[in-house]
């Protein structure tokens, strides 16, 4: 067969973007398929033709497989690229692009079929000799039996989605009591996601590592591990940091691992990219074991890390692959070179348990890297989102990957760190400063990995602001100025706000601003003949001027170059130190009202109502779930602030709720 001359690609955002980098760069026309609120998004641009296929939520476009075949047929696209999730997993959409007359690049549909559902799998892996973790996996679903097995086993389990992924689906239960509350839920959230609510339940490891081998097959029986990837690092089951190769991975555990993982894909004939999953325990005295966790048989998100240390273009491999190619190396030919790290860039508040968020991104902004591919600076920033964008509540939070490559470990993590510093995002809540603290951390930095480490490192992690106070005003007042002297042409005789050259009176200011859990209100004053700030009753030498990316400021005789950014009423000030968020304060100007002022509980996020626990009457106490909304794939608890009686309830389950929006009405209790 020879190479394809048109795909389409079936999905949407930054991995879209991804396969057509790719697929351009080898000469093969693209087609994007898109959703109402896609309309203007970066795939559809990236794309030589897009096709609409319905509305926003995904059950109604990315999901329906009918509409993206008749688009495919409609544009002469040969093959479908189903990118990661949605229908990359879905077997019974591999069977229908090939009835289509469709080349599905991704492997066929009885491996897909085999390894989709865990229980199945977890049978096949034991045939084959692969270790696995204690557990249940069998098909009766009853949840007396369900809560048997899991009290056999032993406590604390983990319940996971037989057909999940991603971290949909999945819940650490710590004693018998939480356990059918939380296999309620978590068959719900496996409905939602999957429309199977099918559980398996294993012994859940004790400080366990999540570490991956990325595995490639072909049509001509050929099948290589392109060795590991660490991604312990984890919040709420799904991923934050992912890296390669894994650290503290010895020659021999390697290639037991990666023998293992050959051994899983051929015991289900397995063609093209895929990744077989392992737990690692390590014990006391540095020995490591592992189990056999999933498969995931598509591309996965943290695919770059292993292209970074490897020098190859995986996508490149998939389409080869899909067109009746060999692999382009054997197993003998491939070897690692340096250190790879990425992080995943989210809408997301960690401050609120990784509450996602929701808004226009007014600013949008990264380190000089290059795009889908590595390049001689190591930096690399892969996005499907551009300023100006709306991030919606109906996908998934990722806004980028953000990863560097470098010689050895410690390179890897000064890029990183690095890069981090320069990756601003306005307009919506975001993890980057949650991401820095994560990577400067001790665990981290040492390679002390497990998927608990960011509860374990929690007391160094979830600040909020990072930059100290006094740079941070001097940075407002910095751009205060050059805004100034921008607005009047740098002629200070156009100037209207009755400021003076010589004898120039001082000009007070008032800005407030979140230091830890304290916000504090600064008195300002600025004067000129000498120019110097006086901050908090602490005056401070003081000298700005400007540069590309905002101003640089001398405070005290030390020069900072800072990007400040102006945007809904505040000034984001952005240092290689970190990130600080300032309001400039109207004197003149009433005092907001607090929020929950009327008693109301109001909606973190859109989303759809899926669960109310209380009814009007109830008496309820602070931190009691009240109710559970779905929003970006997940479940979210909303608790009550306070101690109160429910007086009124304004949605009823099944409801859309808008974000902002008050669920219910407290009382005092008296």
């Amino acid at each position: 067969m020879a190479m394809f001359t048109k795909i389409l690609i079936a999905n949407r955002g930054e991995i879209a973007c991804r396969v057509a980098a790719t697929a351009k760069r080898l000469g093969i026309q693209t087609v994007a398929v898109y959703a109402d609120a896609d309309a203007d998004a970066m795939h559809v641009k990236a794309c030589d033709e897009a096709v609409h296929i319905g509305g926003s939520a995904p059950a109604q476009s990315y999901l329906q497989w009918q509409r993206i075949l008749d688009a495919a047929r409609a544009t002469g696209a040969q093959a479908v690229h189903p990118g990661y999730g949605f229908l990359s997993e879905n077997d019974a959409f591999a069977t229908a692009c090939a009835e289509a007359g469709l080349v599905f690049i991704g492997p066929k549909p009885a491996s897909i079929r085999a390894m989709g559902l865990k229980a199945e799998s977890k049978r096949l892996m034991a045939n084959a000799g692969v270790p696995l973790v204690p557990g249940y996996h069998g098909e009766n679903q009853d949840s007396a039996f369900l809560q048997e097995q899991a009290d056999v086993i032993g406590y604390p389990v983990l319940i996971k989605a037989s057909a999940g992924g991603g971290g949909k689906g999945m819940r650490v239960v710590s004693q018998a009591g939480d356990f059918a509350a939380a296999l309620s839920s978590c068959q719900r959230e496996a409905i939602n996601s999957f429309a199977n609510d099918a559980v398996l339940i294993e012994k859940y490891v004790q400080r366990p590592r999540h570490i991956e081998i990325q595995i490639f097959g072909d049509n001509h029986g050929n099948c290589v591990s392109l060795f590991e990837r660490d991604c312990s690092v984890q919040r709420r089951h799904q991923k934050v940091l992912e890296e390669a190769p894994a650290p503290g991975m010895t020659a021999a555990m390697r290639l037991a691992m990666g023998e293992a993982a050959v051994a899983a894909a051929k015991a289900v004939q397995y063609v093209g990219a895929g990744t077989v999953e392992f737990i690692v325990e390590q014990a006391d005295d540095g020995a490591m074991s592992f189990y056999f966790m999933e498969m995931n048989t598509r591309l996965q998100v943290e695919h770059p890390v292993t292209e970074a240390v490897t020098g190859l273009d995986l996508v490149a491999w998939q389409l080869r692959v899909a067109a009746g190619e060999p692999l382009p190396k054997s197993q003998d030919q491939l070897q690692l070179n340096g250190h790879a790290i990425e992080a995943r860039i989210c809408a997301e508040n960690p401050n609120q348990d990784f509450l996602p968020a929701t808004g226009p991104l007014w600013h949008f902004s990264g380190p000089e890297a290059s795009h889908f591919c590595f390049t001689a600076g190591g930096v690399r920033l892969d996005t499907g989102v551009t300023q100006g964008d709306v991030v919606s509540p109906f996908y998934d939070s990722m806004l980028a990957k953000l990863i560097v490559w470098g010689a050895d470990r410690d390179e890897a993590l000064a890029k990183l760190d690095k890069a981090l510093s320069e990756m601003q995002v306005v307009g919506v809540a975001n993890n980057v400063a949650f991401l820095r603290d994560v990577v400067q951390s001790a665990s981290f930095s040492q390679g002390d990995l497990d998927t608990d480490l960011i509860a374990r490192e929690r007391d160094n992690l979830f600040k909020t602001q990072t930059l100290s106070e006094d740079l941070a005003v001097a940075g407002v007042m910095g751009m205060v100025l050059r805004q100034e002297v921008d607005a009047m042409g740098s002629n200070p005789w156009q100037a209207v706000d009755g400021w003076q050259v010589v004898g120039a009176p001082p000009r007070p200011f008032q800005l407030q601003g979140a230091w830890g859990d304290e916000v504090r209100a600064l008195d300002v004053v600025l004067y000129s003949a000498p120019q110097r700030l006086r901050i908090a009753d602490t005056d401070h030498a003081f000298e700005w001027r400007a540069h590309p990316r905002g101003v640089s400021v001398c405070l005290n005789g030390v020069w900072t170059d800072l990007s400040v950014v102006a945007s809904a009423g505040q000034y984001h000030v952005f240092s290689r130190a970190g990130h600080a968020v300032l309001q400039r304060v109207d004197p003149l100007a009433g005092s907001a009202q607090a929020a929950d002022a009327l008693g109301g509980l109001n909606t973190p996020m859109p989303g759809k109502l899926i669960r109310m626990d209380v009814a009007v009457g109830d008496t309820v106490a602070k931190g009691q779930v009240l109710a559970v909304m779905e929003a970006m794939k997940m479940e979210h608890s909303i608790a009550s602030p306070r101690d109160g009686v429910v007086s009124e309830v304004f949605y009823a389950v099944g409801d859309q709720v808008a974000e902002g929006q008050a669920l219910l009405t407290l009382q005092d209790v008296t």
